[in-house]
């Protein structure tokens, strides 16, 4: 893509980086709307738009992982142990997301925020069950697949990350902190490897890094005058629309003359 198209589209690339960065700083998650946005509201190819979201989660998961650190929530031993199995998952599913069927990744993604959305509206897995302790291998087996599951979808790595440690038994915070941690070697390392197969937009990413980091830290400040039962049934309604649009536009797309 050349330099001035995507220059004109800065206002609208701040904008839905702004937008998902509120429901990171408010709720965790809201990285998953990236990808829908940049595909279906502005016409970005998948694996580009993907490529670019994941050069924005290096921000806020720097951010993130600097604030959750310096409050002690951040479990250090696991984090190094889920970030060693990111680190190779995010390469393996920069490269693969370039021999993917859009069509597959794209139904991926509409389960990944429909699924986030109807768990952030029912609210059983906040702390409904004991913790359970993970092993090295188990911790590293999950970063390899939240690596490769992000990398693919443009999805940083809170949006999976999260709602399956709460569905261990992590408390919020917890959860939230580890997922805030993963980001870093998820995103970078997709990032690297969407620059070596040719599939960044580096003016796209540095644009909605911008976006993402104003909105994470005004989300954040939002978050402490709203009921967290708002903000989780706000975003959960965001999430899930965000499902059903994706599917619906993949279905109005395969009909015919359409």
């Amino acid at each position: 893509m050349s330099g001035g198209w995507i220059l004109s589209l800065t206002p609208t690339l701040v904008g839905i980086g702004l937008v998902a960065g509120l429901m990171i700083g408010c709720v965790g998650v809201g990285g998953v709307i990236l990808v829908p946005l940049l595909t279906f509201g502005c016409g970005v190819p998948v694996a580009t738009a993907a490529a670019a979201a994941m050069m924005g989660y290096i921000a806020t998961g720097l951010t993130g992982t600097l604030l959750f650190g310096r409050s002690g929530a951040i479990d250090r031993k696991l984090a190094l142990e889920l970030c060693l199995g990111a680190a190779p998952g995010a390469l393996f599913g920069a490269w693969a997301i370039q021999l993917a069927n859009p069509v597959a990744v794209q139904i991926l993604i509409a389960a990944l925020a429909a699924g986030a959305g109807v768990n952030s509206l029912s609210g059983r897995l906040r702390g409904s069950v004991e913790r359970c302790s993970l092993s090295t291998t188990g911790a590293v087996g999950i970063g390899v697949a939240i690596g490769i599951v992000s990398a693919m979808t443009g999805t940083g790595g809170p949006v999976v990350l999260v709602p399956l440690l709460m569905w261990l038994g992590f408390p919020v915070l917890a959860a939230v902190g580890l997922g805030q941690a993963i980001q870093l070697p998820v995103a970078g390392l997709a990032t690297a490897g969407s620059y070596l197969v040719g599939s960044l937009d580096a003016h796209m990413g540095a644009q909605l890094a911008i976006g993402l980091v104003v909105g994470s830290v005004a989300g954040a400040k939002l978050a402490h005058g709203v009921t967290e039962k708002t903000l989780h049934a706000t975003a959960a309604l965001i999430l899930v629309a965000t499902g059903v649009m994706v599917v619906l536009r993949l279905f109005a797309s395969s009909l015919p003359g359409v």
